[in-house]
């Protein structure tokens, strides 16, 4: 997806939100009518987070057929959430009605003096309950943190990767293990590092990690400092990463196998989010869809000094 985050300070940012999400629905072949909603929607999405919170962060980005908007603020949030023609700080009632109206999928997690994302997605729906959002280091255009997943017959897999260090560099090394994954020939989460591992030695490495769902049974391999969790009914199990650098040191590369419940929740971070965290600090998130998850996991586990990037995904139930 080509995706551009912008920050939200004063009211001349609604504009701007707007316009990238006109030109991408356009890049992805949306009708003009439906290009028309989605300016309706990012517009009211940016004025939101400027009215409401004062100042925040919004994705625009698109797919092959859609359109994904998500907004990030951490400002005095609600409980519960508005309904429309109840309006709270200049029409966030009114705007939210337009929003859930014209989009395809909607959904928002608030917690009164800390924050709201919403989420919405516009076009063709999404066949899974997957995302992965990443953000440069202020600073820089371009991050090294980067993700991708693939489906093979009844088979989910999942890749995290980081580029070691920051900007152009570390954005080419996360792309070309991205595709290393993308290209590979099926197989374990170990045979895929491998692939990755081999196929990177010309760019300066990624800590990696690939996650794989199928049977009931997930199986994950990991290089380096990729942090992974599966979470189901409020329990957290962590998943072993070694040691490594893939395209350059990986003394051992060996996959483990843990349960995976129906409807369990796989957690995938850099090292650019702080790793001391639970859902338990974030009472109902577990239960929201993973763009409106990974949304607040990026804004308050992302370190500033740091690339960062988080993929989520819900196993169907």
């Amino acid at each position: 997806m080509t995706a551009v985050w912008i920050d939200v300070t004063e009211e001349s940012a609604v504009g701007a939100v707007r316009r990238a999400a006109v030109d991408r629905a356009r890049a992805a072949g949306l009708p003009e009518g439906r290009v028309a909603e989605v300016a309706i929607v990012a517009a009211e999405l940016a004025a939101n987070v400027q009215r409401h919170a004062g100042s925040g962060t919004v994705l625009v980005r698109r797919g092959t057929a859609h359109v994904e908007i998500v907004a990030v603020d951490s400002g005095p949030g609600f409980d519960p959430p508005p309904v429309e023609g109840l309006s709270t700080r200049g029409g966030l009632g009114i705007g939210l009605g337009a929003i859930t109206r014209l989009s395809d999928s909607f959904d928002v997690y608030s917690r009164p003096g800390l924050g709201t994302v919403f989420a919405v997605r516009m076009g063709e729906p999404a066949p899974l309950d997957i995302t992965g959002l990443t953000r440069p280091m202020p600073g820089e255009d371009l991050g090294g943190d980067a993700y991708a997943w693939r489906t093979d017959d009844d088979t989910i897999s999942l890749l995290l990767c980081d580029g070691l260090g920051h900007g152009p560099l570390a954005a080419s090394a996360a792309g070309a293990a991205v595709r290393a994954f993308e290209e590979a020939a099926a197989g374990p989460p170990a045979q895929l590092v491998k692939h990755v591992h081999g196929e990177i030695s010309h760019t300066r490495g990624v800590a990696v990690a690939i996650a794989q769902a199928g049977g009931g049974t997930l199986t994950f391999a990991g290089l380096g400092n990729i942090a992974a969790t599966v979470v189901h009914r409020g329990d957290h199990r962590g998943l072993i990463s070694l040691p490594g650098i893939a395209g350059h040191r990986a003394a051992a590369i060996r996959q483990y196998d843990y349960p995976l419940p129906p409807g369990a929740l796989i957690v995938m971070h850099t090292d650019g989010l702080r790793q001391r965290w639970t859902f338990g600090d974030y009472p109902g998130l577990v239960t929201r869809r993973s763009p409106v998850i990974a949304g607040t996991l990026l804004r308050d586990l992302g370190v500033r000094r740091d690339d960062a990037g988080v993929l989520v995904a819900r196993m169907p139930s």
